[in-house]
């Protein structure tokens, strides 16, 4: 593997993450991102150890690596740089491709793909985090698009959006009307940060088993995109704003919530729950509820019954939002070794459990006009919203029980995946429908 003039190469590796090889062919990505297949190389003859790890591949391997900045790839004779990564392959390690030795170092352009089923690493779980956490340390430093992106990507953007949605409608409640633009900048802004922090926190914690799983290879601590010593400053500065903006603009125990929230989050759900027991998301999703007691103390220094109903229907929500898409990904959890629903009980069981904890949501909805000045504009909604997210859940139950035993058919995954969606615009229309209350006459 020649060196060509225009290469930059160091002297030393700058780190793997880990090496796969799985039997396939090989999936090119060209220089303005377009894709066109070639027959895999040969790489049984080009690996001898990485990291001390022996590499068992065949004849017809694939070897799947990346990413690393300001290089090329160059394997064999040809010169491969790419732009891209798709097709739902698993970004590996960090490094180079070097000389005609018989070592291959994760090959050091922005990619290197090969097209794969389901490989296995080669480098022992327990070396992963070690290793992983090398693999930013040595990349080109200083400010770019590409960093801030990576960052930004870090914090979850898409979850503190949806978390959003439920603090806004819950400020108007408590202020029956509009909230004072202090609260309102402090609800906003306190709780992204405070989002964002826990998200941080989360995607640190998890990226061993993130590079395992095919829906989350891309996230930038897996990448190395972010090393973990710049991931977890941007952790504690995240906290740091939330618990300040709230302190300063609303008052000390929104903060104090905040500051629960994010704790509760990164240890009590990512730390604790998460890869211990198959009720992580029920526990753990108490963390995701806090935005709504966050924003009521906010505007009104207290808690009531009021938030607390609004928590319980967002605890409640979490479960059957979240085990439809475990069901699509149960294979990506087994790998990882994490005890979702769909992973340690029968297709049966989660069925059941998705329509108790619908059930339990539904009538908690129905409860808020109890303890809230919710009217008749809500009550409606909710019990319509309600028969629409049970009928979907029991459709999902019906079409299991038609399944054979162990396994999940088409339709079933379908409809899960149509729960998965149809539960996001649940909570949305519902939380919509509690902030037009005050302003309905």
């Amino acid at each position: 593997m020649p060196r060509t003039h225009d290469e930059s190469v160091p002297a030393q590796p700058a780190g793997v993450a880990w090496v796969v090889a799985d039997e396939i062919s090989e999936e090119q990505v060209g220089d303005r991102g377009e894709g066109h297949g070639r027959t895999g190389m040969t790489v049984s003859h080009r690996l001898d150890r990485i990291h001390g790890e022996r590499t068992k591949v065949g004849d017809r391997s694939s070897v799947v690596v990346g990413p690393s900045k300001g290089w090329r790839t160059y394997i064999g004779s040809s010169r491969r740089k790419s732009r891209g990564f798709g097709h739902g392959q698993q970004p590996i390690g960090l490094g180079r491709a070097d000389g005609m030795s018989n070592a291959l170092y994760a090959a050091g352009g922005r990619w290197f793909v090969g097209q794969y089923e389901r490989p296995e690493p080669l480098i022992p779980k327990e070396s992963r985090v070690a290793i992983a956490d090398t693999a930013g340390s040595s990349q080109t430093t200083g400010p770019s698009l590409r960093t801030l992106r990576a960052h930004i990507a870090l914090t979850k953007p898409r979850i503190i959006e949806l978390l959003l949605v439920t603090a806004v409608p819950t400020m108007f409640l408590a202020a029956e009307g509009l909230p004072t633009w202090q609260v309102t900048v402090a609800v906003l802004a306190g709780g992204a940060f405070a989002a964002g922090a826990a998200n941080t926190f989360n995607s640190l914690y998890d990226r061993d088993i993130d590079a395992v799983m095919q829906r989350t290879t891309h996230r930038p601590a897996v990448l190395g995109s972010v090393s973990l010593r710049a991931g977890f400053i941007q952790g504690l500065v995240l906290s740091a704003l939330s618990i300040t903006v709230l302190a300063v603009l609303a008052n000390p125990l929104s903060a104090l919530l905040a500051l629960v929230a994010i704790v509760g989050y990164a240890v009590g759900y990512t730390m604790l729950l998460k890869r211990r027991t198959d009720q992580n998301i029920v526990w753990g999703g108490a963390a995701g509820c806090m935005p709504v007691l966050i924003a009521w103390a906010a505007v009104t220094g207290t808690l009531s019954w009021a938030p607390v109903v609004l928590f319980m229907i967002v605890f409640w929500w979490t479960p059957p939002h979240y085990w439809p898409l475990a069901i699509k990904y149960r294979d990506d959890y087994r790998a990882a070794d994490i005890p979702m629903l769909p992973v340690v009980r029968t297709p049966r069981s989660v069925a059941r459990h998705i329509v108790v904890y619908s059930w339990l949501m539904v009538l908690t909805s129905l409860s808020l006009v109890l303890v809230a000045p919710v009217g008749w504009v809500y009550v409606i909604g909710a019990s319509v919203m309600g028969v629409a997210f049970l009928s979907q859940a029991y459709r999902l139950w019906w079409s299991i029980r038609r399944d054979e035993a162990d396994d999940y058919s088409a339709p079933s995954l379908r409809l899960s995946m149509q729960l998965f969606h149809g539960s996001i615009s649940y909570l949305a229309i519902i939380f919509l429908l509690v902030g037009v209350s005050p302003f309905v006459v």
